[in-house]
């Protein structure tokens, strides 16, 4: 499976089930864990249109790129 990697700038959208999905956001930090046998990272999205102005953490599969042009993948078995 394909995951996109991000870089801090970069526009999301949530996909994950939860109360912030569908909404768009920047990533703001990425956290990687390298030591994992397969790449494992987390983004701080700052959300827009979400009642809680703090940014919020999100594992790599809960969020997608609004432009398929915008990142590079990470390819997992």
């Amino acid at each position: 499976m394909k995951y996109p990697i991000f870089q801090a700038g970069h526009r999301v959208r949530i996909i994950s089930y939860g109360p912030f999905r569908g909404l768009i956001g920047t990533v703001r930090v990425v956290d990687t864990i390298v030591e994992l046998i397969e790449p494992f990272c987390f983004y701080l999205i700052e959300l827009e249109g979400a009642l809680t102005k703090e940014p919020v953490w999100f594992e790599y599969e809960e969020v997608e790129p609004i432009s398929p042009y915008e990142c590079d993948y990470l390819i997992s078995a």
